[in-house]
């Protein structure tokens, strides 16, 4: 992967095909060239890591708010953090268990899907619970080329009940979430998005699928259309196209949306 010439950041890739991690740079305190220089490291990278970054919650939304617009968290779907209605809270431990095991990208079920997330990690545990990213450009570029051309003109339903319906899932419709999960439902109801998606700022096109949420093919029998998405949710667990990274406390990641998928381990 080719890499831009840094200035005001170190940028050290991770693997030939996604991820980076930067250092020599205080967020809290990052000047506008750092913040675009990062920037550019997200579109080379796809996914980044800043480690060290003792951060409040202020400040990272501050950070979050160069690269775009930052809504107040929906309460409907997370524990919003008590400093900040900008900032969710993601906590799992035996009482609490992780419910996002599973690939995905982050609101693809909305009209208009996140473009970057933003985490900061403070507490870990001793052993486990890395997260994978898959590279969902060269994910597409790896299929032939007649596979592709039938992709590109198709579109499809990103569902935000398809991950939620599933058995694994049940205890969190049970007791005071059913109300918190029923009002998630009726706020997302299914979308359509193009199964492959051209980004405007590298004119690289990339799968724009996952397995949590993209619930069928539009235009395309029932059977068609599953063994299509299976295929194709197999094909992005290709080891090559993967990262899988070990976090560390104050550890600040930010990825792309549009061009990855992740699934915490």
């Amino acid at each position: 992967m080719q890499q831009s010439c840094y200035r005001e950041i170190q940028v050290k890739p991770l693997s030939p095909v996604i991820g980076a991690e930067i250092r020599g740079v205080d967020i809290g305190r990052a000047t506008d060239e750092a913040l675009s220089e990062i920037r550019s490291a997200i579109f080379e990278n796809l996914v980044i890591f800043i480690p060290e970054q003792d951060i409040t919650p202020a400040q990272q939304v501050t950070f979050a708010r160069f690269f775009g617009d930052v809504p107040p968290v929906p309460d409907s779907m997370f524990r919003v953090h008590p400093d900040s209605a900008y900032v969710s809270v993601l906590e799992n431990d035996e009482q609490r268990p992780p419910t996002v095991n599973n690939w995905h990208s982050d609101y693809s079920f909305a009209p208009m899907p996140d473009f970057l997330s933003v985490l900061l990690t403070r507490v870990i545990p001793a052993v486990g619970g890395d997260t994978n990213w898959v590279n969902m450009y060269a994910a597409f570029e790896a299929l032939n080329d007649q596979i592709k051309q039938r992709l590109r003109n198709l579109s499809a339903v990103h569902d935000y009940m398809k991950l939620y319906e599933r058995p694994s899932k049940r205890h969190l419709w049970e007791g005071e979430r059913y109300q918190q999960m029923e009002m998630a439902r009726q706020q997302h109801p299914p979308v359509s998005h193009p199964v492959v998606r051209t980004i405007p700022e590298t004119r690289r096109q990339a799968l724009f699928v996952n397995e949590s949420f993209t619930r069928a093919i539009e235009g395309l029998p029932a059977k068609e259309s599953d063994a299509l998405l299976v295929d194709l949710f197999d094909h992005v667990r290709t080891p090559e196209y993967q990262l899988r990274y070990q976090w560390q406390p104050d550890t600040l990641a930010v990825w792309d949306n549009r061009v990855t998928t992740h699934y915490a381990v």
